[in-house]
C-alpha cells in the first residue's frame, strides 16, 4: 500500500477546499502588476519581500511590474510552526539594501492580525524612506488590528488558516498552485 503525502492529499484527494485559484491569483498579480507599474513609473521602487511566505508572489508579482527597479528580503517571524500568531513579531533576516530616501513598497504575502505590518512600518519609517507602501496576497480584514489601510490588497479572505502558494502549514504545503482551506 502506497501512503499518500500530504501534498497529494490535498492535490488529489480534496482534503483541502480551494479558496483562491491558480487563474484568479495569475488574473489578480497581473491586474496588480499593472497598476504598480502606472503609481510607481517614474520612481524606480525597491521591492521588499517578507520571506518566507512571498516568495511566489513576489515572483510573479515582479514579472507583472514593467518598470526597472531593485529586490531586497528580509525575514520576519511571529507563528513558528503554529496556526496563530505569536502576538511576538522577531526580525530573523534584516534588509540589505539602503533604503533611505527611496520608494518602498513591502511585499507580504498575508496579513491577518496586522501586528507583523505594525512591526514593519515603525522599522521601516525610521530608515527614511521618500515613500513606504505595502502590497498583501491576502487580507483578513475581519481580523486586521491595523490603524493604516494597506495601500494594494490582491483578495480579501474570511478568518480561516489558508496553505498553498506560499503558504506554509509547519513548513510544507507552500508548493501548492492555489490557495486552500485545510478541511
Amino acid at each position: 500500500m502506497n501512503k499518500k503525502t500530504v501534498f497529494e492529499k490535498a492535490v488529489y484527494d480534496s482534503a483541502f477546499r480551494v479558496l483562491v485559484s491558480k487563474n484568479a491569483l495569475e488574473k489578480r498579480i497581473q491586474q496588480l502588476g499593472q497598476q504598480l507599474t502606472r503609481d510607481y513609473r517614474d520612481k524606480e521602487p525597491i521591492i521588499v519581500g517578507v520571506l518566507n511566505g512571498c516568495f511566489i508572489f513576489i515572483a510573479d508579482l515582479v514579472r507583472a511590474i514593467e518598470l526597472d527597479l531593485e529586490i531586497d528580503f528580509l525575514k520576519i517571524s511571529s507563528y513558528g510552526d503554529a496556526q496563530v500568531s505569536s502576538g511576538q513579531v522577531t526580525m530573523l533576516k534584516d534588509l540589505q539594501a539602503d533604503i533611505r530616501g527611496r520608494h518602498v513598497l513591502v511585499v507580504e504575502d498575508i496579513v491577518d492580525t496586522g501586528l507583523s505590518l505594525k512591526f514593519l512600518q515603525e522599522k521601516l519609517s525610521a530608515l527614511k524612506p521618500a515613500s513606504l507602501k505595502f502590497v498583501t496576497l491576502l487580507y483578513k480584514k475581519q481580523k486586521a488590528k491595523i490603524h493604516f489601510e494597506i495601500d494594494y490588497i490582491g483578495f480579501e479572505i474570511p478568518d480561516e488558516f489558508v496553505i498553498g502558494y506560499g503558504l506554509d502549514h509547519k513548513q510544507i504545503l507552500r508548493n501548492l498552485p492555489a490557495v486552500y482551506i485545510m478541511d
